[in-house]
């Protein structure tokens, strides 16, 4: 019985780790009219996320040191619901204040939900891997869907939507409280393995993958929706193709992990995943509003695949939850602030160009990193 609560808080945690950033995309062109950002400025919201995600997940080794895992979890919650409600105040100030505050939060929670998996499911890390990876993309889906009729039917506008993103974020800490204070929420002790993860090759490979997987993946989160509405489709149509890429990534993330932690090598698996990516980027290069519905479910297959990988991996690659943490903070946070690039980088690349050709061939060429730190970081543990 007391599995069966961790796993529907993890699930309920995990769903709360994507719609601060997906909620966002559909009404990018609004917050932008509304706020008086240019491109770059829009762009940036997801920028100042994404650069916390790296900047802070060294936070979560620390703080679950000092009070353990489990209460790491309840107080990532809370700082997330804190951080929604001050991004929907008025002002820019109050904009990336809050984006900011939000995406310490998802930090800490990226970092620590592998360790969190190993503690509490050491011998099934691929299905529950499988599990709360699909609750992730799951809840960016959902943003992604019901940010613009939401709106429609609360008329609260992006503030007031954005802003409810804080409910489920407090449901979750709520439901985590009894495990948070439970036996099983006790500090990790032991060697700090920092040190040593340094040194080694691998640390380096899964940290590329994470960060080159991450850069393709925000990219698109950032940008899709309004690829789509300047190339003629509406605004609620943009956002429903954003949320079927992500449904797409349901379905990957489902699968791939069990069976990829079965193989003695998930080198077959990288490649797949980022070949499919590659194929998402090409239809909406060139054909963009041509069966787009087809695209987005390539795209998130291809996505959803290569997230699911990368915490896969980390959870394989260590032995215990004190070094998968130390490994996941390592990886994450170098990675994510690699992965803050993008979507700075193509809004400054639209903003010159005029148009998405040359932002979508910059994002086929990190397609092609991916595919080779893939690769490298697929390979069995040599080293």
């Amino acid at each position: 019985m007391r599995s069966t609560f961790v796993v529907a808080g993890l699930v309920l945690a995990a769903l709360n780790m994507r719609p601060a950033l997906a909620g966002i995309s559909p009404l990018l062109d609004e917050i932008m009219t509304d706020v008086g950002l240019t491109p770059a400025g829009g762009g940036a919201i997801t920028t100042v996320m994404v650069v916390c995600l790296g900047l802070f997940g060294p936070v979560a080794p620390l703080l679950a040191r000092r009070i353990g895992l489990d209460r790491t979890l309840l107080v990532a919650l809370l700082i997330l619901a804190a951080g929604v409600v001050i991004r929907s105040l008025d002002g820019a100030p109050a904009l990336y204040t809050g984006a900011a505050i939000a995406g310490t939060a998802i930090a800490i929670m990226n970092v620590i939900m592998p360790g969190v998996v190993k503690q509490h499911f050491p011998e099934k890390a691929g299905l529950l891997t499988a599990i709360y990876v699909s609750a992730l993309v799951g809840g960016a889906a959902a943003a992604s869907a019901l940010a613009i009729p939401m709106e429609h039917l609360t008329g609260y506008g992006w503030r007031g939507v954005s802003a409810l993103v804080a409910v489920p974020a407090v449901a979750a800490a709520v439901l985590w409280l009894p495990q948070a204070f439970g036996r099983q929420s006790a500090p990790a002790n032991g060697p700090r393995p920092f040190r040593a993860l340094m040194r080694s090759p691998v640390t380096w490979k899964l940290t590329a993958f994470m960060g080159i997987q991450s850069l393709t993946f925000y990219v698109m989160l950032a940008w899709l929706p309004t690829i789509f509405q300047e190339a003629g489709l509406p605004a609620d149509h943009a956002g429903f193709l954003l949320a079927i890429s992500n449904l797409a990534q349901v379905a990957a993330t489902l699968a791939v992990p069990v069976h990829a932690e079965r193989s003695r090598t998930q080198v077959p698996h990288v490649a797949g995943a980022a070949l499919l990516t590659v194929a998402g980027y090409l239809g909406v290069l060139l054909a963009p509003t041509t069966v787009p519905w087809l695209w987005m479910i390539v795209l998130g297959l291809g996505q959803g695949a290569s997230l699911a990988l990368a915490l896969l991996i980390i959870t394989l690659r260590a032995p215990d939850p004190s070094s998968v943490t130390a490994l996941s903070a390592v990886a994450q946070s170098v990675g994510y602030v690699l992965a803050a690039l993008g979507p700075l980088v193509i809004g400054l690349l639209r903003q010159a160009t005029g148009g998405w050709t040359v932002p979508l061939l910059a994002g086929l060429a990190a397609c092609a990193v991916q595919l080779v730190v893939g690769v490298l970081a697929g390979r069995p543990l040599i080293s």
